[in-house]
């Protein structure tokens, strides 16, 4: 359960977060708000963003992101750990007693409830602009 503590371990993180997206088009407010359970740091949400663009895993196109389907959506049987114990949710903040983690090759991400891992991974739309 190891956090990403480095600039470079959260911006791989942050990519590999992206790729893994379950939604072929989602605006830049909700890729920033995944994003932010990364960083909160402007310029290093920009550089996980400029990464992630330069690498071919998204496209941007003025506030929209389009994501290249690779096949690489999280597998919850396989790559979400859920905990018990006292956890605050990484996305919203609220005080949860399971903890759902996500298991990618740059490192673990989480904790998040059960509603907000859906949200994180793109299973779950947040707002009308985001369905397709």
């Amino acid at each position: 359960m190891t956090e990403p503590s480095t600039r470079e371990e959260k911006l791989e993180l942050g990519v590999e977060l992206l790729a893994h997206l379950e939604r072929e088009e989602l605006d830049l407010a909700a890729a920033v708000d995944r994003i932010e359970t990364i960083t909160t740091s402007p310029a290093l949400t920009r550089d996980i963003l400029d990464a992630a663009e330069k690498r071919g895993v998204i496209d941007r196109e003025g506030a929209r992101l389009r994501v290249r389907r690779n096949g690489t959506y999280v597998e919850y049987d396989s790559q979400v750990v859920a905990r018990e114990g006292e956890f605050e949710c990484r996305r919203c903040g609220t005080s949860i007693s399971t903890g759902h983690f996500i298991q990618l090759d740059a490192g673990e991400l989480g904790p998040f409830g059960s509603s907000c891992i859906r949200k994180v991974t793109g299973r779950e739309s947040e707002s009308p602009s985001e369905s397709e």
